[in-house]
């Protein structure tokens, strides 16, 4: 089974059938995919499905299909079992009471399959988003059924709290993954929701969920390498973390594909870690690094800093030419309304504040060298910050 989320480009559609061995596609109407001869098709209507009168036959454990996000050329395929998406689910409904889940994510990728596989296993509702649907809108709908337990990426929490909705939900645990949970949005979060419980969760599409932490402090202590969840192993070699577990991903298909994992079974996340004290924080993707004069910048460590300010909604950081160091760093930046309402004068004020901020935290070839205020920041369909050349 290939989960294909609705924003895979048809002429992708093809070899991502070719190399799952499909034997069909499952197609609505209204979106009529070219280069799948050969394949049997499903036309699924708008009225509800009925259940199946044939036999079911369960002679082997499906195997699933997830497609990567985050790339601008064709995605990976990463096969799953039910065991490795479902290794870190409860699988009956919590003592307290039956839970009602909703998620930011499509429950095509793997963040929001974690929530739907987690609401069918443990008997509980889930109430799913919709893709064009407005922050504000999809916090009422959650609020007025009940929802609980919510997750979402940091991009779409910082969304979340820029939209001044988040009264309209009341849930008991909120839930980020997929980006850097920064100390800001984890600070906004605890304000907006200071009785749920706040968890940003360490998961990709090949390693599976690795650990959550509840202390609502960035990074993760470093306890947790030694104490991991039953039947997860942590490490950090050469800068990166890397995964061990039975959650993981069996491999990559292709005939082209990469190994999954290294020599010694661990996954290779790719995400950096930085040691501060007796904590790792997660510095970047490694290939996401901005070569200023040959000098390293993450991205994620300057929109740290940036975002540490209350002012700030979100930002971006990225890269410009430069004929002289090859690169520079600027940033965009989302503020806050009542910021933005100040005028040009309280604005350049701002943005005097802000780089200033970098200067007293970031070595000089961090600082941006221009700031520049935007009204918002693209996301990708998995919730991500849009990243050039991500």
């Amino acid at each position: 089974m290939v989960l294909c989320t609705p924003d895979l480009p048809r002429e992708h559609l093809e070899r991502v059938a070719a190399t799952a061995a499909a034997d069909a596609i499952v197609i609505d109407p209204a979106r009529e995919p070219r280069g799948t001869a050969g394949l049997a098709r499903v036309t699924v209507a708008s009225a509800a499905l009925g259940a199946l009168a044939a036999p079911r036959h369960c002679g082997h454990e499906t195997e699933w299909v997830l497609l990567t996000s985050g790339t601008t050329g064709a995605p990976k395929l990463v096969l799953h079992t039910l065991s490795s998406l479902a290794g870190a689910l409860p699988r009956q409904p919590a003592a307290a009471g039956r839970a009602v889940w909703s998620t930011f994510y499509d429950i095509r990728r793997y963040g929001g399959l974690q929530v739907f596989l987690r609401a069918v296993l443990s008997g509980a509702s889930i109430v799913l988003s919709s893709p064009n649907e407005a922050t504000r809108d999809f916090l009422g709908r959650a609020g007025r059924a009940g929802v609980t337990h919510i997750s979402g990426t940091p991009s779409h929490w910082r969304k979340a709290l820029m939209s001044g909705a988040t009264a309209l939900l009341a849930p008991g645990y909120v839930r980020l993954s997929g980006e850097i949970a920064d100390q800001a949005v984890l600070d906004g979060l605890r304000a907006a929701y200071p009785a749920a419980t706040v968890a940003h969760a360490f998961a990709s599409t090949e390693a599976g969920v690795a650990f959550d932490v509840t202390d609502g402090q960035a990074g993760f202590p470093t306890a947790l390498l030694a104490q991991t969840p039953s039947g997860v192993e942590l490490k950090v070699e050469d800068g990166t973390l890397r995964i061990r577990s039975g959650r993981n991903a069996a491999r990559y298909l292709g005939s082209d594909a990469a190994p999954l994992r290294d020599a010694d079974g661990f996954v290779d996340t790719g995400d950096l870690v930085e040691l501060r004290g007796t904590r790792y924080h997660f510095v970047g993707r490694r290939g996401g690094v901005i070569n200023v004069g040959g000098q390293k910048v993450y991205p994620e460590e300057v929109e740290g800093v940036i975002n540490s300010d209350p002012r700030v909604r979100m930002s971006l950081v990225r890269a410009r030419k430069s004929p002289i160091t090859g690169a520079v760093v600027v940033a965009d930046v989302v503020l806050t309304d009542d910021t933005t309402a100040g005028g040009e004068a309280a604005l350049a004020g701002v943005r005097a504040e802000l780089l200033d901020a970098c200067r007293q935290s970031l070595p000089a070839y961090k600082i941006p060298t221009m700031l520049r205020f935007v009204a918002a920041l693209e996301l990708t369909a998995a919730g991500k910050l849009v990243r050039p050349g991500a």
